[in-house]
């Protein structure tokens, strides 16, 4: 699938909408103290997970839609009791500057249309949630962060691991060294992926394999459990099925050589299944399986459970981002963020080419390492 139709007809392989709680929110009328969130593209992230953890949050609430696909209009209007004039398409939705009821657009479109509704949300006068990958290149996602700072507009990405328990948990243990130096991170995630209609295997949407949607995950746990910025990356193809994965790699592996020396090793693939994450020192192994879930995930200190709790994420990140816009406060996952991993991954794909280790010379440095 190209733009068009991808905007016409909405991503293939979309989920059911998960069900509700027995309340609904209205997007009626303006909620005090709350503000009011917009997904833009409805696919199976938007309505299995977004629009339901809006149902539970604080901060913000349900208040727009914007879609290509007319009869998701009616069904998502009347599930979630969204007003019409509240309802976007893709022709019209730069209209949405002239409206109250939304103060945050969340961008849920494909990995190459995330960049063009980010700047047109900014230019619009709202603060915006970019799902990750930010974009599908660093280039375009300095236009993104000039924008927001341009519109004096907040940008977030949509890094729901950072309020997450257990990950927050790795992060302290590894950057607190609560049992010493981390000596090795490993770090795997990836599923079977085989359908040709997924955007995802189109390169020109995705921008890339597993990397651009589940292997960024990985990036990110070791550069948040390491409490560092990597120097120089060393990537490697190693695609089991090459004839099927001609557009996107279908496995990939890489390392990253962090000031400390700690040894690491991270795979993402769309050939094998796995969902990991572990740091050693000499004394502790500490392990996660699931690590990057919606839910479920699990820890062990030395083979012992964390008994931490499984939360719903989407809604931790979306009112975190709305009390952070709210109260003026510093956003865990900025822009700039998003900005520094696409500058690491367009590093990742280059060594990938040439077979050299590529320096990191020149990362961005920003005010949350994590």
């Amino acid at each position: 699938m190209k733009r068009r139709p991808f905007i016409q007809k909405a991503a293939l392989g979309s989920l059911a909408l998960s069900s509700l709680p027995m309340f609904h929110i209205s997007a009626r009328k303006k909620q005090k103290d709350k503000l009011g969130f917009a997904l833009v593209g409805l696919g199976s992230y938007a309505g299995g997970q977004l629009a339901p953890a809006l149902q539970q949050t604080e901060n913000c609430y349900l208040a727009g839609i914007v879609t290509g696909t007319p009869e998701k209009e009616g069904e998502w209007a009347e599930k979630y009791n969204i007003p019409q004039k509240n309802i976007y398409n893709y022709d019209n939705f730069d209209e949405i500057a002239d409206n109250d009821d939304i103060d945050v657009v969340y961008v849920v479109l494909p990995n190459n249309m995330h960049a063009e509704y980010t700047i047109r949300a900014l230019e619009a006068g709202k603060h915006v949630t970019s799902e990750k990958p930010m974009a599908t290149s660093y280039a375009d996602c300095v236009r993104m962060v000039e924008a927001a700072k341009k519109a004096d507009r907040r940008l977030s990405i949509g890094y729901r691991l950072h309020y997450e328990p257990h990950n927050l948990e790795m992060m302290r243990i590894g950057q607190k060294k609560v049992y010493g130096d981390l000596n090795s991170i490993e770090a795997n995630f990836g599923f079977p992926l085989r359908d040709k209609n997924r955007w995802r295997l189109d390169k020109e949407m995705s921008g890339g394999g597993p990397l651009m949607d589940v292997g960024i995950y990985c990036l990110q746990a070791a550069m948040y459990t390491s409490g560092e910025l990597p120097l120089s990356v060393t990537s490697r193809n190693i695609t089991i099925d090459e004839e099927f994965y001609k557009d996107v790699e279908g496995t990939l592996e890489f390392s990253l050589k962090f000031p400390s020396g700690v040894e690491n090793r991270i795979e993402t693939s769309y050939e094998k299944s796995y969902n990991d994450l572990t740091l050693k020192t000499s004394s502790h192994t500490i392990a996660m399986d699931p690590t990057y879930s919606y839910g479920g995930l699990k820890g062990t200190i030395n083979g012992e459970p964390m008994n931490l709790p499984n939360i719903n994420q989407q809604a931790a990140q979306m009112d975190a981002f709305a009390m952070n816009i709210m109260k003026g406060t510093a956003c865990l996952v900025p822009g700039e963020m998003g900005a520094r991993d696409m500058f690491i991954i367009d590093k990742i794909y280059e060594g990938m080419s040439t077979g050299k280790e590529m320096s990191l010379k020149g990362i961005p440095q920003i005010q949350h390492l994590v």
